[in-house]
This record gives structure tokens, sequence and C-alpha cells, in this order.
């Protein structure tokens, strides 16, 4: 089983890291919240999660280890695989998800794609206590401090587009939505984008 991955950031999308360690790229699904930890780092260090299937090896990495203790419990909850475990990540971050499943506001994780009102009960139910093994606040990934990484408006938009596509979304939905923001936060970054699509969608 493979604990983490060191090494060279190879390539990066806000939903996948490819990780050159030794010669070898390997690439990892990641959130949204370790997209923003990572981004601009030539050396990185990535927590992992491999999900074998009988098709697939699938890595998962994440920047700290708090957010993958995060995902082993939402893949531990009926119904919630790796995908969407991670688009829960993309959507909130760990203090955002720890307070939502604390305080038990299920409309907030009704906003995530997928998650129905029966799911984000049952996160609710089994993980309120599971949770506060995972820890207090962490604030030295908050993704809000990526609005210094502005980016042109076309590149936000074209790669916001393809995130919310690798995410589930249709293009022409995630387009109406990204426009939408960009003409409201013009300077707004890729990261910043993303998540406010996927809180509107």
């Amino acid at each position: 089983m493979i604990e983490y991955l060191k090494g060279e950031l190879a390539e990066l999308t806000p939903t996948t890291a490819t990780v050159e360690c030794h010669g070898v790229g390997y690439l990892a699904h990641i959130s949204l919240n370790t997209y923003t930890a990572i981004q601009g780092r030539q050396q990185v260090k990535l927590y992992i999660h491999e999900a074998i299937r009988e098709d697939a090896h699938v890595l998962f990495g994440f920047a700290d280890k708090r957010e993958r203790e995060l995902f082993l419990l939402l893949i531990s909850v009926s119904g919630i695989g790796g995908n969407t475990a991670r688009t829960i990540l993309s959507a909130l971050n760990p203090n955002e998800l720890c307070e939502v499943i604390g305080s038990g506001n299920d409309k907030l994780l009704k906003m995530v794609k997928g998650i129905g009102g029966k799911t984000a009960q049952r996160i609710i139910v089994e993980l309120k206590d599971k949770i506060v093994s995972v820890g207090g606040a962490d604030t030295s990934a908050s993704p809000t401090s990526s609005a210094l990484f502005a980016e042109p408006n076309n590149e936000v938009l074209d790669n916001a587009v393809a995130a919310l596509a690798m995410l589930g979304y249709t293009a022409a939905a995630s387009q109406k939505v990204v426009k939408a923001i960009l003409k409201e936060q013009p300077s707004v970054s890729v990261e910043a984008a993303i998540k406010e699509a996927l809180r509107r969608m």
C-alpha cells in the first residue's frame, strides 16, 4: 500500500496531480483544496489512498493527512464513492466539512452534486461522532489565499469548466455558471471560480 508520494510535481490540474518519483510519474486524483495547497510548488508530498478495483488502481492524493482522514470517513458511508468524496472535499474545505457535519447542516451537503437528502443525513448521522477524531481547525492551506493567483478570464473559464467536467458536470451548465461568476468577479482565481460554481450548481 502506498502511504505517500514525494517528488517533482510534473503536471497539475484542478482535479489531478502527476508526481514524478525516481523517473516514474504517478497520477493522483485530488480535491480543489489540495490543488490550492500545492499550486506553484516544484516538489510536493501527497498522502495517498489507493483504491484497488478489478479494472484499475486509482490513486487519490491529499496535501495533508487530515484531508485524507476525512476522505476515508466519507467513503466509509454507504453510497459515497471516491469521486463523490473528492467532490465534497472540493466544495467544502476540511474546516467547513467538519463544521457542517458537526452542526448537522444537511442543506450545505445537499448542494454537492450527487448528494441527496437521505445521503446527506446518513453522512451526518454516521460521521458526527467520528469527525471529532480528525482534529481541530487547520487554516494553513485555506483556499481563499488563492485569490492572489488570479489568471486571465479565458484561462479561468477553460480550467474551471474542464475541472467541473471531470467532477461530473456538463460543459454547457458549467460554462453558464462560470461565466456568470466571471461577470460578477472579473479577477476571480480558477480555484475560487470552481468552488463558487460547485455551490451554485
